[in-house]
C-alpha cells in the first residue's frame, strides 16, 4: 500500500479564527486519503490539538502580532514592513523547510501564515485579505502582503467570487499575478433543528488584552439582562469547564461538537466580526450583534459592511450598551451563501495533477 501523502496545515495564531476554519480542511484531507500534520503556536495550536488528538502537531515560533491595551493596532509601522516581522517570517520559513525534509511532507496549506511556505513542495495559502480595509490609510501593507501571496502555487479565498459575498473588497482583487481560487465560505459547523435554550450567546475570541477587556465589559452589562445566556470566554485550557451564575452559563471554551449544539440552541449571537465568525454564523443562519476589536480595521470594515446591507448591527467596544441588543430585531441576520469547496479538485494540486 502506498503511504498517504502528508500535508502540513499551518494557521496563523491570531485568536481562534484561523485555526477553526482549518478544521473542515483537515477533516477533508483525511476524508480524501491524505495525512494532515498540524503546525502553529499558542491557542491556535492548543485548539487544533484538542480537535485532532491523534494527528502529529508541530510547534512553530510565535508571530508576535499584538494589540495595545487602548485598542490601537500595533503594526510596527505596517504588518509586513517591520524588520522584526520580516525576520520572523524568514526564520519560520527555514524551520518549515527543515520540517518538510524531516517529516517527508508533500504539501503545505498556510492559513495567512507567510512563513509556512516551501519551494520543495506544492504550497497554497488561504486568505480573505487581498486588499486593505482602511478607507483613508496606506495600501502599502496590502501590497506587501500580496508579494508574499505570489510565492504560493495557489491562493484560496474562502468566499464566492460573485455578489452577494461575505468578504467584500477584502477578498476580491483584480491582481492578475495571483492564482486565485474562490473556494466558497468554509465552516466547521452545521445547522440543525433544535429547541431554543439560550436567548443570547456571547462568543469571545481574539488577542489579549482586548478579549479580557470585552469580557469584563459584557459581564457588567449583562447583569441586568433577563434572558438566558451562554457565555463562552474563548480561553483554551486543558479541560472544558462550565459554571453557572444567575441566568448566565459560563464556559472557558467549547469543542466543535458542543459549540455547534449551543449555537443551534441560541437565538442571538454577540461576538467579534472576525471573518471566521461571519462564515460560521452565515452557515448557521443566525442573527448577530458585532463588537469589532478596537483598532482592527478588517473587523471594523466587515461590521460596517454587514450593517449597511441590513444583515447585522454593531457597536464599538467603548460605546456598547445592553439596550443595543434590541437592534438585532430590525436586521435580517446572516444567511448561507452557496459555493461549497470542491476538495477533490483543490487537493489534486498535491497529487501532481
Amino acid at each position: 500500500m502506498q503511504p498517504k501523502k502528508r500535508i502540513l496545515v499551518a494557521p496563523l495564531n491570531r485568536g481562534l479564527g484561523h485555526a477553526t476554519r482549518c478544521i473542515p480542511i483537515i477533516e477533508a484531507l483525511e476524508n480524501h486519503g491524505f495525512e494532515p500534520i498540524i503546525a502553529s503556536d499558542g491557542v491556535a495550536l492548543a485548539l487544533l490539538k484538542k480537535e485532532f488528538p491523534l494527528l502529529m502537531a508541530l510547534e512553530l515560533p510565535p508571530c508576535h502580532l499584538t494589540y495595545t491595551g487602548n485598542g490601537t493596532f500595533f503594526k510596527l509601522k505596517t504588518f509586513f514592513r517591520a524588520p522584526k516581522m520580516f525576520s520572523a517570517i524568514h526564520h519560520e520559513g527555514k524551520i518549515v523547510e527543515e520540517l518538510v525534509k524531516q517529516h517527508n511532507i508533500d504539501g503545505i496549506i498556510s492559513d495567512n501564515r507567510p512563513g509556512a511556505y516551501s519551494r520543495r513542495v506544492a504550497s497554497v495559502v488561504i486568505t480573505h485579505e487581498l486588499n486593505s480595509a482602511s478607507e483613508n490609510g496606506s495600501q502599502l501593507p496590502a501590497q506587501i502582503h500580496r508579494l508574499f501571496l505570489k510565492r504560493y502555487r495557489e491562493c484560496w479565498i474562502p468566499d464566492v467570487k460573485s455578489s452577494p459575498n461575505l468578504s467584500g473588497k477584502l477578498g476580491h482583487s483584480e491582481e492578475s499575478t495571483l492564482n486565485l481560487k474562490y473556494i466558497g465560505p468554509i465552516s466547521r459547523l452545521h445547522k440543525k433543528i433544535t429547541d431554543k435554550k439560550y436567548d443570547l450567546m456571547v462568543l469571545l475570541s481574539g488577542p489579549e488584552p482586548q478579549r479580557t477587556l470585552l469580557q469584563e465589559k459584557l459581564i457588567k452589562e449583562l447583569k441586568n439582562y433577563t434572558g438566558t445566556v451562554i457565555f463562552i470566554k474563548g480561553i483554551v485550557e486543558g479541560v472544558e469547564t462550565a459554571t453557572q451564575k444567575d441566568n448566565i452559563t459560563f464556559y472557558n471554551f467549547m469543542t466543535t461538537d458542543n459549540l455547534e449544539l449551543a449555537l443551534n440552541e441560541s437565538e442571538t449571537i454577540l461576538c467579534r466580526p472576525g471573518y471566521s465568525n461571519i462564515m460560521d454564523l452565515a452557515k448557521m443562519g443566525k442573527k448577530a450583534f458585532f463588537i469589532p476589536t478596537p483598532g482592527q480595521e478588517e473587523q471594523e470594515y466587515l461590521a460596517k459592511k454587514l450593517k449597511k446591507s441590513g444583515v447585522a448591527p454593531y457597536a464599538t467596544q467603548a460605546k456598547f450598551k445592553l439596550a443595543d441588543l434590541q437592534k438585532t430585531e430590525m436586521y435580517k441576520g446572516l444567511k448561507e451563501i452557496n459555493g461549497a469547496a470542491k476538495w477533490k479538485d483543490l487537493f489534486s494540486l498535491f497529487e501532481g495533477k
